[in-house]
């Protein structure tokens, strides 16, 4: 690799500074190097496209190829025989446009697998997962830098129309959901899930039933979205264990969370869907 820069875990890198020290292409989210024997990985979660969660220490990223079913070739290949060739794997992670953080070299923990995912123009399709573990412990990822990825996606969601909303947070949701060290453990909800809760309870609370208690900036009504079954305690990020409440009530939830209004909100939400 190029000497004129210092690859150091934790620091944000160019495009730039990637193609001359990995001697590697200039675009796509795996570039192989032949000339260092390299192969660089990026999880790029501005898009959304690729569907890569951290499941605690482990990356579950999305193989190449943006239409069709993808295979076990060219780049998804050197990936998955990456551990018998002995090719060096490094991971860049991008939160903000254009700024490429390197989080070190990785390895895969266990076989690749397939799931459904949607392709560029819509339609699903069978994409290749791989499992990668960091070589060495990293350092954490700015909070910050989570905290503002996901206002942007919120208020993407925010903005996209009722049936876009429905499309979005049904295809989105997932038993899943991605967590990853910061300086503290956070859970990644999707932000289509937590918008179709909102307009799903047209302005009011679906605990106590009351309107929200205010209007946001944008004239909306402010209600909060929470899980029933807690993120944190391995609950999924699905529109049936969603629910939109007031702040009231939310924080009545985490520091109640009472049996009894569990199952009032999964009632409601079952009523809802099958109405």
């Amino acid at each position: 690799m190029n000497s004129f820069v210092t690859l150091t875990v934790g620091e944000t890198y160019t495009n730039q500074d990637i193609i001359e020290m990995f001697k590697c292409g200039n675009m796509g989210g795996m570039r192989r190097s032949l000339t260092t024997n390299s192969l660089v990985i990026v999880s790029d979660h501005t898009k959304e496209l690729y569907d890569d969660k951290w499941v605690d220490d482990v990356l579950h990223y999305t193989g190449m190829g943006k239409k069709g079913d993808q295979t076990l070739s060219n780049q998804n290949k050197t990936l998955a025989e990456s551990n018998e060739s002995n090719i060096k794997v490094h991971l860049f992670e991008v939160l903000k446009p254009t700024e490429y953080i390197y989080r070190g070299e990785v390895a895969l923990v266990s076989e690749p697998y397939r799931e459904n995912q949607k392709d560029e123009d819509g339609n699903e399709r069978s994409v290749l997962m791989f499992p990668l573990g960091l070589v060495k412990e990293g350092k954490p990822i700015d909070a910050d830098l989570i905290k503002g990825l996901q206002e942007k996606k919120d208020y993407k969601a925010s903005r996209a129309s009722d049936d876009q909303v429905l499309q979005k947070a049904i295809e989105n949701q997932s038993e899943i959901v991605s967590r990853r060290e910061v300086f503290s453990t956070v859970c990644l909800r999707d932000a289509y899930v937590s918008e179709y809760a909102k307009r799903r309870a047209n302005g009011h609370c679906q605990l106590c039933e009351q309107p929200a208690p205010f209007l946001n900036n944008d004239g909306k009504p402010y209600l909060e979205t929470h899980h029933i079954d807690w993120i944190s305690q391995g609950g999924s990020d699905t529109i049936n264990n969603t629910v939109a409440l007031c702040p009231n009530c939310h924080r009545k939830m985490h520091v109640l969370n009472h049996e009894e209004d569990k199952q009032y909100l999964l009632n409601k939400i079952n009523t809802e869907v099958n109405d």
